[in-house]
């Protein structure tokens, strides 16, 4: 009798192939596992045997000389039905194997004991198991010690894939470093200009912090994420408020309210930037004489998945004071715009209800 598909196939195969195991060569630390597992059993076959999706595929095998079989031979896919170890002591009488082609000959498979190889989200991926040509049974110990057997190959197959996440990990680590440094850089090359027409340095060197503290912001976020080339905007958008605020002058204060919405992180890079230069700008021509302001930010997520974030002042906004910010700062309004345009988002900004306003929309 064929076994039917697991409830949760689909889950269960992309799991199996998170390994990358299949279809590997041959390898000790395997084939050492199933020798030990076939002498403790006292048994001639023993099994690393990986249920596919339309076979069975064996990592390490002693006494089958083969590397697959069709899965409607398969004893093993029966057993990932089941608990966690099963025993079979005679196919002929158990209704799961009595009529498998492998079992039916009088000197076919008579005899099947496996345990589960078992991922940690609970898939089973295969088994490892022992298998006679003879009416069995095993011993406590000899069950014991396929038990052991089984979580000894999966922790094999963890570490590996473990050792391979982290090689991902770290190669991703160093492009978003190299993409940070290299956006540092070019903003250094851009006020570098600035420089050599004698103008004032004072901003420039404002802008490079602020990028460098948004830029070590997003990188320590990241570490701490558990979601993979993403962070949460709220939690993001009120770090980079933070830094803002510890570097703004006491009559200034900055507010923020964020929607939990996961963003990437070249969308959350281009963000702090366009917040950052949206505050400093507000800091240097709003509030002007000591005059105490409030700079607030907000991101949300619309209906259609837009993303939308916002940076207001209460500075003044008479017609002149407006006019100033306008064409101030000309640079950092380019700076934000292509910020914007890097990530296919749109940038408004001009008068608002209270002062001087920017909105930032990025389609969903």
């Amino acid at each position: 009798m064929e076994a039917a598909p697991h409830p949760q196939q689909a889950l269960r195969l992309e799991t199996l192939r998170k390994y990358e195991i299949l279809d590997t060569p041959r390898e000790t630390d395997f084939d050492e596992i199933v020798e030990l597992a076939s002498k403790i059993c006292n048994v001639p076959i023993s099994v690393v045997n990986l249920i596919d999706e339309e076979r069975q595929w064996f990592k390490a095998e002693v006494g089958i000389g083969a590397r697959e079989t069709p899965l409607a031979t398969s004893i093993c896919s029966h057993v990932v039905l089941s608990s966690d170890f099963v025993e079979i002591n005679d196919t002929h009488k158990d209704p799961r194997t009595a009529d498998n082609e492998l079992c039916m000959p009088a000197d076919g498979l008579r005899f099947y004991a496996g345990a589960l190889l078992k991922a940690k989200n609970g898939m089973p991926i295969g088994t490892l198991c022992v298998l006679d040509n003879k009416p069995n049974a095993l011993n406590d110990f000899q069950k014991s010690a396929l038990h052991t057997l089984a979580r000894q190959v999966m922790r094999e197959l963890d570490l590996r894939l473990a050792l391979r996440e982290q090689k991902v990990l770290r190669n991703e680590i160093d492009h978003r470093v190299k993409n940070s440094l290299q956006s540092v850089a070019s903003l250094v090359r851009v006020y570098k200009g600035r420089a050599e027409r004698g103008e004032d340095m004072a901003d420039a060197f404002d802008a490079i912090g602020r990028r460098i503290e948004a830029t070590a912001a997003l990188h320590q976020m990241l570490h701490d994420s558990p979601l993979d080339d993403a962070v949460m905007m709220d939690d993001f958008l009120k770090e980079i408020a933070s830094l803002l605020q510890d570097s703004a002058p006491d009559n200034v204060s900055i507010s923020c309210d964020a929607s939990p919405v996961a963003i990437s992180t070249s969308v959350a890079s281009s963000i702090a930037v366009i917040v950052s230069e949206f505050v400093a700008n507000s800091i240097k021509h709003a509030f002007v004489d000591g005059q105490s302001g409030h700079v607030a930010i907000s991101g949300k997520s619309l209906a259609d998945g837009t993303l939308e974030i916002t940076c207001e002042d209460n500075g003044d906004a008479s017609p002149e004071s407006t006019a100033t910010k306008t064409s101030a700062n000309g640079l950092g309004k380019r700076i934000m715009k292509a910020s914007a345009s890097q990530i296919g988002a749109t940038f408004e900004n001009g008068p608002g209800p209270k002062g001087y306003r920017m909105v930032l929309t990025l389609p969903g």
